[in-house]
């Protein structure tokens, strides 16, 4: 299975600006299986990315 362009960019973007760590996105991916939902969501549930950087995804998205 191959992973769509903007989702693997999306991964980078998360790691590389906002200094996310693989941890924590594996946290969030792990509680996507169970709690279907936008990642970004996920990660701010969880307590993963402040309120400030899940603004900060959105605006990624919509440029992307």
């Amino acid at each position: 299975m191959t992973i769509p362009t903007t989702y693997s960019r999306l991964l980078r973007f998360l790691q590389e600006d906002l200094s996310i760590s693989a941890a924590s996105i594996a946290v969030a991916l792990r509680h996507r299986e169970h709690d279907p939902g936008p990642l970004p969501m996920i990660l701010w549930q969880y307590g993963l990315v402040t309120l400030e950087q899940l603004d900060q995804i959105y605006d990624w998205l919509e440029q992307a």
